[in-house]
C-alpha cells in the first residue's frame, strides 16, 4: 500500500503541486485525513481519496495513475 510522506511534495493529476504537512484524524469520525497546503491555503482530504486512482474514463488524457503522486524535491 502507498504511504503518504510528511513534508513531501505531491503532484495533482491536473498539474498543481501540493506540500503535505502530515496525516491527522477527523475529530468526529476518526477517519485519517491528509493535511496539505496549496496556493497559500491549508486543505484537508481523506487519505483514501488522496491515494485514489485517477478516473481515466472521466479524464482519458491524463497519464498519471494516481490523483496525487509524490515527486522528488529536486525536480
Amino acid at each position: 500500500m502507498r504511504k503518504i510522506k510528511q513534508n513531501g511534495i505531491y503532484k495533482h493529476f491536473k498539474g498543481d503541486y501540493m506540500y503535505v504537512i502530515g496525516v491527522g484524524k477527523h475529530t468526529e469520525t476518526m477517519e485519517d485525513v491528509v493535511i496539505y497546503t496549496h496556493k497559500g491555503k491549508i486543505w484537508v482530504r481523506p487519505v483514501d481519496m488522496f491515494l485514489g486512482k485517477v478516473d481515466h474514463e472521466k479524464y482519458p488524457d491524463v497519464k498519471q495513475k494516481y490523483r496525487f503522486e509524490e515527486v522528488d524535491k529536486e525536480d
